[in-house]
């Protein structure tokens, strides 16, 4: 995942409303839930809703499916996968030209 890739995701959690989305969807596992089900869940007008929404579907964070009158969504597991792993990919590998320094307590 490159740098902006990975900027965009983490603007569209950015908001309160969009990270309580997808947590409970993360929460409720590869089956996702209904809109309606987040709605009573989250508290969130149905108008707010679409919109956050949309902005996370957009990011490939969340996907929607249509069962009949039912719109499901779900989180977009493999993604999050890939913004840990950019996240965490050098951890402690060090930053090049600079020497560890020891901590000391005084």
């Amino acid at each position: 995942m490159n740098i902006d890739e990975l900027a965009l995701c983490l603007e569209k959690l950015g908001h309160p409303n969009r990270l309580a989305i997808f947590r409970l969807l993360v929460r409720a596992g590869r089956g996702g839930l209904p809109v309606g089900d987040i709605q009573r869940h989250l508290g969130i007008p149905a108008s707010t809703l679409t919109h956050h929404i949309a902005q996370l579907v957009s990011a490939g964070l969340v996907q929607q499916a249509r069962e009949g009158r039912v719109l499901r969504c779900t989180a977009a597991y493999e993604r999050m996968d890939k913004i840990m792993g950019a996240l965490t990919a050098e951890c402690c590998s060090g930053v090049p030209g600079m020497k560890e320094r020891a901590l000391i307590d005084d």
